[in-house]
Order: structure tokens, then sequence, then C-alpha cells
């Protein structure tokens, strides 16, 4: 039988990160081979004029060596997806943007039918996103709603779910109360998909 393969893609910049301590929880669920993409470490830049051509030519000439390709190659790979990003700015930090333009790749992450839509080319079956966030986190959650569409519409990744613990830092707050709750969720959430 072959081992499931777990992408985690970690998004934390900060040694104490709340974010990532309920990632971890979310791993110890998953059975499988973990491979840690880290995005700070990773230090992908945005796309330009002249990395596009790149990646095109790549493309088109079928080379799938270039490490450029490497983070979409991952993704598209991975049977389940963990994506641990804290709450910046309504959304999510900019890394995680660069980080989508460098996986969202024509022909392997996603190729389009012959009535020009996009299908997935993606083998996992659920992204979970991991969030944490100082204060509340504001309706409509613009990242989780961003890469929730794009799973399901370009990656064919059916199941999306959302992990995530607020108002960590507003004044009053019982911060460690809050994180428990949210690993008891998460802990819950595994629980009742196994039973």
């Amino acid at each position: 039988m072959k081992e499931t393969k777990v992408l985690f893609v970690n998004a934390c910049v900060r040694e104490e990160s709340r974010t990532l301590t309920l990632a971890k929880r979310v791993l110890s669920h998953l059975d499988g081979q973990v491979t840690e993409f880290n995005l700070e470490q990773a230090g992908l830049l945005p796309l330009t004029r002249e990395t596009l051509a790149k990646r095109d030519a790549l493309l088109a000439a079928g080379d799938r060596r270039d490490p450029m390709l490497a983070p979409a190659l991952a993704f598209a790979a991975a049977d389940e997806i963990v994506l641990a990003a804290p709450y910046w700015d309504l959304s999510f930090p900019a890394s995680v943007k660069t980080w989508i333009e460098h996986i969202n790749c024509v022909g392997l992450s996603f190729a389009y039918g012959p009535d020009d839509m996009p299908y997935g080319l993606c083998k996992a079956k659920r992204l979970f996103y991991v969030m944490t966030a100082g204060g509340p986190i504001l309706p409509p959650n613009e990242g989780f709603a961003y890469l929730e569409t794009l799973c399901k519409t370009f990656y064919g990744i059916p199941e999306c779910k959302l992990f995530s613990a607020e108002c960590l830092d507003i004044r009053g707050a019982d911060a460690a109360a809050i994180l428990q709750k949210a690993n008891k969720e998460i802990d819950d959430w595994f629980l009742g998909k196994r039973s």
C-alpha cells in the first residue's frame, strides 16, 4: 500500500506562532509522510514577465526538472494538504499569495477543458486551512474563501476545512482557553470522521 503524502505549507513567521501550534494538532491526526514547505525559507518571489516566460517555456517543453516548478509539482502530488497561515490584513500573509502564483500552473495543478473551463489535476481530496487571529476574523473570511474557490474550481480538491482561533489578543481574553477550545474542535472533527 502506498504511503499517504501530506504537504504542510507553513506561512508562520513567528517562533511562538499559535497558528503553527494548531497546525501541528491537525498534522497529528494525519497518517503518512509529511513534507513541510516553509514559505519564509523558500523565498519565493512574485512572478514577473521574465519568470512567467521561463515557466511557460518549461511547461511547453514538458521539462519538470526545474526548481521553479517544484511548488506546483509537490502541491499536485499531495494526498492531503495543510496550510498554516495567520490572519493578516483581513486575509493571509503575502507569501501565501506568492505561493499560489507558483502552484497555479496549467498542466500541473489544473488544465482547461474543451469548453475553456478549468478542471483540477491535483490528487488531494482535502485541504486544511489553519489560522489564528489576535482580533476577530471578519466575515467573509477572504483568505479562506479565496483558497476554497481555487481548490474547488481550479485544482479539483473537493473539500476545504477551516480550523481557526480568533480574538486571542483582545483585552481580557483567555488565549490559552481559546486555543484549547480550537484544539478540541480539531480533535472532535477528526474523531467524527473516523466514527
